[in-house]
């Protein structure tokens, strides 16, 4: 990803923020095949305060990615969206792609058996909690032997980046008056409606 000094996202409290809004990442390895691309949930490790996240893949994914072996990135998408120049009231002008992302680059550390059981639940908890009556993986005798047999078929990881590049291209180079059109446009326009990429830019005005 190519990065540009007034789009850098350095603040390891919001690319943490980033991973935990939007948990469903890519997984890419450049392997002996070729490059390999899968794509699964991942947790922010509990334990930590920096970007090691916590994850799984499906077999046969952990011999096609050569898991744990060489480097692979995990590629983090938050909210994106078109930004038309019209919106810009300047002439001239061409559109845009506004956005945050972040890649994570590390070699991961493969769990055991049990390590990886433990990662399934709290992600399962993670998105179980906001629920009205959640369904835990542990929550019923038959859910914990159901989810103990078909545990053997994932692989766990832990990756903590030895690389990241985070960007946050939310129009910071454009006037003010602009950017706030711009979000205007994005929370109340008709064609190109984008509320949560709106909430990202006035977060970035701050």
């Amino acid at each position: 990803m190519r990065q540009n000094p007034s789009f850098v996202l350095g603040d390891v409290q919001e690319v943490r923020r980033l991973i935990e809004r939007n948990p469903w990442v890519t997984i890419v390895s450049d392997t002996e095949d070729g490059l390999v691309a899968s794509h699964y949930a991942v947790v922010l490790d509990p334990e930590r305060d920096d970007l090691t996240v916590l994850g799984h893949v499906g077999r046969p994914d952990e011999a096609i990615h050569g898991l744990g072996e060489r480097e692979i990135m995990i590629v983090v998408q938050g909210p994106h969206g078109y930004i038309s120049p019209g919106w810009y009231d300047a002439n001239p002008a061409v559109p845009t792609w506004n956005f945050v992302a972040a890649h994570l680059t590390g070699t991961p550390e493969i769990l055991s058996a049990e390590e990886n059981y433990a990662v399934l639940g709290q992600l399962v908890e993670h998105f179980e909690a906001r629920m009205p009556e959640p369904r835990l993986m542990e929550g019923t005798a038959d859910d914990a032997a159901y989810a103990q047999r078909i545990s053997g078929g994932t692989v766990g990881f832990r990756l903590t980046p030895t690389k990241v590049v985070a960007k946050r291209k939310l129009s910071q180079n454009k006037a003010p008056e602009v950017v706030d059109r711009i979000i205007l446009e994005l929370e109340e326009g008709e064609q190109y409606r984008n509320p949560e990429l709106a909430a990202e830019m006035r977060r970035a005005k701050r």
